[in-house]
């Protein structure tokens, strides 16, 4: 084998684990957990090609907007689902009082769901 074959082969090999890396950490590793609590505005399954379970909380508080707009707006936390057993739950929930448990990750992934947070279990129901 000739010293140049050797070297592309090498340099083949080192792209392809960075590569194979970089996906990982940015599409599979969630680099967050947490909870989130508050009410459950809407919850939906949607798509088109790939069919996500999507859903949004208005947390209690409130944030100030932007310096050019006056008054004041609700915190939102939008959210997917991927667990159909815990979508199920979800979809009985709507404007009742939930704490969820989500995993954070770099980027979404199309048949994860639309957003970043990644809800894996509900701790709590209330009215």
């Amino acid at each position: 084998m000739k010293t140049s074959t050797k070297v592309i082969s090498i340099i083949s090999v080192v792209l392809v684990l960075a590569l194979g890396i970089f996906c990982y950490f940015r599409f599979w590793f969630p680099y967050a957990e947490g909870t989130d609590s508050g009410e459950l505005n809407y919850f939906s399954y949607q798509g088109v090609v790939f069919k996500t379970y999507e859903g949004k909380l208005i947390q209690t508080g409130l944030k100030s907007r932007a310096a050019t707009q006056a008054g004041v707006a609700s915190n939102e936390f939008v959210f997917s689902v991927d667990d159909k057993a815990v979508a199920d739950s979800l979809m009985h929930c709507t404007g009742k009082q939930v704490e969820l448990h989500y995993q954070r990750y770099f980027a979404p992934l199309p048949w994860r769901g639309q957003s970043v947070f990644v809800v894996d279990s509900i701790w709590s129901v209330g009215k």
